[in-house]
């Protein structure tokens, strides 16, 4: 789960991580109000979405009055902001984040995530701050740097200062970023964090750390743990048909193609996209329906699947081991007919009451093409792709 930048602020800013001061605004009037409330000279107006690149795409400005706070505000709430993370629709803008203007001497990288090689969590850190990490790491890998966190230990004093020293830090800087670090990982773990990204993390020119930037995301299957952190997510911030899956438990994550997919086992789903890409088609999701799946969750995963008005095509591709294949298939031809399908089906069923379950499919007048296995159903359905 993903939260926006002043969410991850305030959070942070509870553990001792330096943040600067900001407000919130929802409206023109409240962001003029905020800068008169901040009290500096200058202050940056910040668009906020689940999405990297705002700066280059217009979405963080730079306001000396209230009045030009109020402007940015007018050109910013209510609009699509498009980053090269959002896709050509973009994320419509619904909050600001008003905070003093920092006199920046140096821009630096600084992350937490988990290191799955080592199964624990590591810092990675950069003297290219300002940048995507990405770029860095295909254009310049020396220049970022990690080390791995023992879990008994926590950030260790000589981890912090040898980081420090490739940043470039001096005097009592050191100092300052082995306090950072060590309150950026206390809210790692106590948060159960799947990564927070500092980006940048800034050197002011009276020499301070200041976090200019936060991105922090949560481990999903952890927030049962963590009601007031739960309580942060943004479902306008999200797909749709995600939220839609997620009240059903259903594994769920849309792609740009239009062949759907309903599968159970992540493995499988996997293993179907890769086939039918092999074939020459293009996944538009992943749709994992689960082992524990009745015919409800069928359902709603078939109508999910169908409300996509991309989706030419849908290949299902079940193996009915816990899940029994007479189960699904009464889920398929419920929500079949609940949405009137119109595309080619294609079913490829193997496992427990498999001969129930095609029987249910013959029966119910749905034009089915059938699949022998895994590769003659993606195939078939790549070609009724192409009829259609």
């Amino acid at each position: 789960m993903n939260i926006h930048e002043f969410q991850a602020k305030e959070l942070l800013g509870r553990f001792g991580v330096p943040v600067p001061a900001g407000r919130v605004a929802q409206s023109p009037q409240q962001a003029a109000e905020a800068f008169a409330m901040l009290g500096a000279p200058r202050v940056v107006v910040k668009a906020q979405i689940h999405a990297g690149g705002r700066g280059k795409a217009g979405g963080i400005r730079i306001v000396e009055t209230a009045e030009q706070a109020r402007a940015a505000a007018e050109a910013l709430l209510g609009k699509p902001l498009v980053t090269h993370q959002t896709g050509p629709q973009g994320r419509i803008v619904r909050r600001l984040y008003l905070e003093p203007a920092q006199e920046v001497a140096r821009e630096l990288y600084l992350a937490l995530t988990v290191d799955r090689r080592a199964e624990s969590v590591a810092i990675v850190a950069s003297t290219e701050g300002g940048m995507e990490i990405e770029q860095v790491a295909a254009a310049n890998p020396e220049r970022i740097v990690s080390e791995v966190i023992d879990p008994l230990l926590g950030v260790a004093p000589f981890q912090a200062r040898e980081l420090a020293a490739a940043l470039g830090l001096r005097e009592h800087q050191p100092g300052a970023f082995s306090r950072l670090a060590g309150a950026l990982y206390r809210a790692f773990v106590d948060t159960d964090a799947g990564l927070i990204e500092i980006n940048p993390l800034v050197v002011t020119a009276g020499g301070a750390l200041v976090c200019l930037d936060a991105k922090v995301s949560f481990d999903d299957n952890a927030l049962f743990r963590h009601p007031e952190i739960r309580e942060l997510r943004d479902p306008g911030e999200e797909d749709p048909a995600e939220v839609e899956a997620q009240r059903y438990n259903l594994n769920y994550v849309h792609l740009d193609g239009n062949i759907g997919c309903m599968v159970n086992g992540a493995g499988l789903a996997m293993a179907t996209m890769d086939i039918i890409k092999y074939y020459g088609g293009e996944p538009a999701n992943f749709l994992d329906v689960g082992g524990g799946a009745n015919a409800e969750r069928v359902a709603a995963a078939f109508g999910i699947l169908l409300a996509d008005s991309r989706v030419r095509a849908v290949l299902v591709n079940i193996f009915g081991g816990i899940v029994r294949c007479d189960m699904l298939a009464q889920g398929v031809v419920e929500a079949a007919r609940q949405v009137k399908l119109s595309v080619p089906l294609v079913v490829r069923m193997e496992g427990t009451n498999v001969a129930e379950g095609r029987r249910i499919l013959r029966d119910s007048g749905l034009n089915v093409i059938t699949g022998s296995d895994m590769a003659d159903a993606a195939r078939r359905a790549v070609e009724a792709l192409k009829q259609a």
